[in-house]
């Protein structure tokens, strides 16, 4: 290796430990901040408390944003999983005209601005005469995690040898058995891949909900904007940091079940 090498390689890792710092800084205070004794936001905390963990279960309305953003992410993840599989399926092995169309319609979601989403669907749900808070914020969901579902399967899909599902067919087995037996065991890594970031992407979602929602249906994101205006306290830094854990939780999940190289090239 030559000396320009070996400046090339420092430089490339002293760049790549920048950016994950970068990206790192963010949550280590959010969850540093989170078990502060002060009521206001400062670092060095002044001393540790679990006080604003405490706290939690007596905020108002908290738990009811959790099972609801729960049951939002869960329910789309499911309906996009279905739907984005045979989208994708269609396109990776269809021969019609306008599959790119199709493709690139599916996950024009993600090409736009979360605003402008929420704008139109909003519209669109008023038109319809849709005035169900929760049926608007699932399609919404469904909308918004599509996309992933539909992004991460094709990528998979593209990928996968069909003629072993013939190859299985010759062995004896049906059409619908030998889906099972050969094509969801090689694309496992990708529905896990792409549930775990639909599901994320549900949770996490604030501006098509903020359209969307009533007194009685607010996610746990729009919650956090209510208490974030009411009283700015560490208690929405405990929140981020299980927010945080929860994805960290998914995250060794799937690296248990599939492993972690394999989730990231599903």
């Amino acid at each position: 290796m030559t000396r320009v090498d070996r400046a090339a390689l420092a430089a490339s890792w002293a760049i790549a430990a920048l950016v994950v710092i970068y990206l790192m800084t963010p949550l280590v205070i959010t969850v540093i901040v989170s078990f502060t004794s002060s009521t206001v936001y400062t670092l060095p905390p002044p001393d540790w408390s679990l006080r604003w963990y405490e706290r939690l279960g007596r905020r108002s309305g908290l738990m009811d944003a959790v099972v609801l953003s729960l049951n939002l992410a869960v329910v789309s993840t499911v309906i996009s999983l279905v739907i984005g599989t045979a989208a994708a399926l269609a396109v990776a092995r269809g021969r019609f005209a306008g599959r790119e169309a199709i493709a690139t319609f599916v996950v024009s979601p993600l090409m736009m601005p979360g605003l402008v989403v929420g704008v139109a669907l909003l519209q669109f749900f008023r038109e319809l005469g849709l005035r169900d808070a929760y049926v608007s914020l699932l399609l919404a969901h469904v909308v918004i995690t599509l996309p992933y579902v539909m992004r991460t399967l094709l990528a998979a899909l593209t990928v996968f040898d069909f003629s072993l599902i013939d190859a299985a067919r010759t062995l004896g087995l049906t059409y619908p058995k030998a889906v099972l037996k050969v094509l969801v065991p090689n694309l496992a890594p990708a529905f896990l891949t792409a549930g775990l970031f639909a599901f994320l992407a549900s949770m996490d979602n604030y501006p098509i909900s903020i359209f969307l929602t009533d007194a009685r249906n607010k996610t746990l994101p729009i919650k956090m904007l209510q208490y974030l205006e009411e009283t700015p306290d560490p208690t929405i830094a405990a929140i981020s940091t299980g927010l945080i854990l929860m994805a960290l939780i998914a995250l060794m999940i799937g690296a248990r079940i599939v492993g972690l190289n394999r989730m990231i090239q599903g």
